[in-house]
């Protein structure tokens, strides 16, 4: 077995430039956008009374879970000890920090009053899910950090199997709280399920690997390194699984809403006269999300093509996208049962008048500072993967799985 050996991301300079240049304008953009808002008010945004997280929370919500489900790979090689998903191990975690980081900047700039962030930093209520989390989210990043620690320093090798140990157990606690967010919140019909915590894990399985493995064939086809069909058929039949278990949850929460005899006016809505949600939630999550790529990566001749993976793992990002845009926006959308039974013909705050929904739609700032907190999560990875040695220089077969059986021939990458 040969020696995995990592290095930094040696591409042209050029083209490393171009690269950090188009990703510092796109956090520049960003920037003016949250002055915009900040300055003019959120009334220039789409949200209203009813609808008070707008599409930077659907960003900012989809970095959180996929972080937690990209560092699944450095999970998956040190507590379940698969020594094929080791060498990724470092990737992952820079990963996970990267786009937490990025989802938690949102977060920030969409609060409304940012420099108020040191007041719920430092007076905590314990009975809101809200001060939870902001232990999760900075402790994961602590933990992660050792982890990374652990993983690169001989020093740190005693400690990486309890580190890992930790970070697993952590970053599900991390994607059950974010679920929880919402599933503790009874005043929103939707939200009011304590299953939303295990289906956020399940979601972020599929969408933090398959950013991963968005940037792992990035990262390698640009500088030729070259990943072998064992790793990519391990990696491909994950995301697949990954995939099944989110739609299962998703057909539990909705199969549950629809036994509830109060919730039938929810699913209605959502499942058959939602507008834009019900477009949504078929179309992109559960179509374009969801079945197209399962059907991508279990078809035996396309699951063997690079530019098909590729494929099925950007929709399952869009899908991804879709899902949170449902979740959180469609949930509020929907109108409150203020008197269930009656009508509510006026209201100042249009809440449930005449079971109408809540008017919303996203503005280009919002749009722009969501995508801003992409931009500095890749940012950050690709700082990362050039000046530190985070990236192994090949993931060919005999390196990664040199005692396997080959079952698939076709190459994924160019040659080294």
């Amino acid at each position: 077995m040969k020696r995995v050996v990592y290095r930094e991301w040696r591409i042209p300079p050029e083209r490393y430039w171009s690269l950090l240049g188009f990703l510092a304008a796109l956090i520049g953009i960003a920037a003016l956008s949250f002055g915009y808002m900040e300055h003019q008010g959120h009334w220039v945004s789409g949200m209203n009374n009813s609808v008070v997280w707008g599409t930077p929370h659907v960003f900012a919500v989809f970095l959180i879970i996929a972080a937690s489900g990209a560092l699944n790979i450095a999970s998956i090689g040190t507590v379940f000890k698969k020594p094929i998903y080791k060498p990724l191990g470092r990737l992952s975690g820079l990963l996970a920090v990267a786009m937490l980081m990025g989802g938690l900047l949102v977060l920030v700039m969409d609060l409304g009053r940012p420099e108020r962030l040191i007041v719920a930093m430092t007076n905590y209520n314990f009975s809101s899910i809200f001060a939870w989390n902001i232990f999760l989210y900075t402790g994961f990043m602590a933990i992660v950090i050792a982890y990374l620690w652990s993983m690169a320093d001989r020093q740190g090798g005693p400690f990486n199997y309890p580190i890992g140990i930790l970070a697993l157990v952590w970053r599900l606690a991390l994607t059950t709280g974010t679920g929880s967010i919402f599933g503790f919140l009874v005043a929103r019909q939707a939200y009011d399920a304590a299953i939303l915590g295990p289906m956020f894990v399940a979601l972020s399985f599929a969408y933090g690997l398959a950013v991963f493995m968005l940037v792992l064939m990035f990262g390698f086809e640009e500088e030729g390194r070259p990943i072998g069909p064992r790793m990519m058929r391990r990696l491909r039949n994950l995301l697949a699984l990954f995939i099944g278990i989110a739609l299962y949850f998703t057909l539990v929460y909705h199969l549950t809403n629809l036994y509830m005899a109060k919730n039938d006016s929810l699913e209605h809505w959502l499942l058959l006269s939602g507008g834009i949600y019900t477009f949504l939630f078929w179309v992109g999550w559960i179509l374009v999300g969801s079945l197209a790529p399962m059907w991508i990566l279990y078809h035996p001749v396309l699951s063997q093509k690079r530019e098909w993976i590729i494929g099925a793992c950007t929709l399952v990002i869009v899908g991804g996208f879709s899902a949170m845009y449902v979740i959180i926006i469609g949930s509020q959308a929907f109108p409150i049962a203020m008197f269930p039974g009656h009508t509510i013909l006026e209201s100042g705050f249009a809440d449930g008048v005449n079971g109408a929904a809540a008017p919303y739609w996203p503005t280009i700032p919002e749009i722009l500072l969501g995508v801003g907190g992409v931009a500095v999560a890749l940012l950050i990875t690709a700082v990362g993967v050039r000046v530190l040695q985070f990236m192994p220089e090949s993931l060919a077969d005999d390196v990664v799985a040199p005692d396997e059986e080959t079952l698939d021939a076709a190459p994924f990458a160019k040659p080294a």
